[in-house]
């Protein structure tokens, strides 16, 4: 009997990529049935996962009683939640803790939990990014739980970069608070989040424990411009500016947390020390070539 595989965020981003690669996996589509959690499985997506047999059952990640319900039975999770749907840090550590739990209650043997970087341990307290240490406290827990686990830490999305390119007749301007050679580890999260968590199942349990670093590879801002440009054929610069003019750019809700996170990868590499050698180990687990950046910009736009 196929084991069953419970997938938060079933119609976003990551979750959307882990059911859609395992489904075409040789070995993990027979050895995984797939459960898709998602707060209404009446709306499209939740019924197109169902007609491709994906098994849809409704939770409320704040509901505690409602997580647990979703993972019983389960062998292995993928769990995730959204800072920004939220804007709390206290509630998405509620939310993730009720995903630990569940895990914990249903005896699962794997929960991959979609973590990042504690922020303000690893920057002394520099800065305080709500959005990352939400997910690494969640995480701090999970592995204080002892339940079978490994983390996998998303990368910066490609998929922000239209958000922040200003398109003109004269071309194309993408205007951070980087240097032109900050790098950071980017992320196609919606291609590329099946491919890490495949590697992840078909490697236990030599991952049991492991940070697992997301990302294609290290990219600088100069590079962005140029592949873009290159795509494109439209010309694209790239524009540093300090932080308090990014801040500016912003809406106010979230202007402070957005230029602390540039100002971090600026200062940090967004992974922190030891980020190269993680992610060179993290690739060697990935199930099917990782998006480039090129490829990226190829198949979305226009640009």
């Amino acid at each position: 009997m196929s084991k069953i595989l419970t997938v938060f965020g079933a119609t976003g981003n990551q979750g959307g990529s882990v059911i859609a690669t395992i489904l075409d996996h040789p070995k993990l589509s027979s050895e995984y049935k797939l459960r898709a959690v998602t707060r209404d499985p009446s709306k499209p997506a939740g019924k197109a996962l169902a007609d491709k047999g994906v098994e849809v059952v409704k939770a409320d990640l704040s509901n505690k009683d409602s997580v647990k319900k979703a993972v019983e039975g389960s062998d292995a999770v993928f769990g995730v939640t959204n800072y920004w749907e939220l804007f709390s840090k206290d509630l998405e550590i509620t939310q993730g803790r009720n995903i630990a739990d569940a895990s914990k209650a249903a005896g699962v043997s794997l929960l991959i939990w979609s973590s990042i970087a504690n922020v303000t341990k690893m920057t002394n307290g520099k800065y305080d990014l709500p959005h990352f240490d939400s997910k690494a406290e969640v995480e701090e827990y999970i592995r204080e739980q002892k339940i079978p686990s490994t983390f996998l830490h998303a990368g910066c999305f490609m998929s922000n970069i239209a958000g922040s390119l200003q398109k003109s007749e004269e071309g194309n301007t993408l205007t951070w608070n980087l240097a032109p050679d900050s790098k950071s580890p980017l992320f196609d999260a919606a291609g590329d989040t099946g491919k890490f968590v495949a590697g992840i199942l078909l490697n236990q349990p030599e991952l049991s424990g492991k940070d697992i670093y997301g990302a294609t590879g290290w990219y600088t801002p100069t590079d962005i411009v140029n592949t873009i440009q290159e795509v494109s054929g439209k010309k694209t610069t790239f524009q540093q500016v300090p932080d308090e003019t990014f801040q500016s750019f912003l809406p106010e809700a979230i202007a402070k947390e957005l230029t602390d996170t540039f100002a971090m990868i600026r200062e940090y590499a967004y992974y922190g020390p030891g980020g190269d050698e993680i992610l060179d180990m993290s690739l060697k687990y990935v199930e099917g070539k990782p998006t480039t950046l090129k490829e990226f910009v190829e198949k979305n736009g226009p640009w």
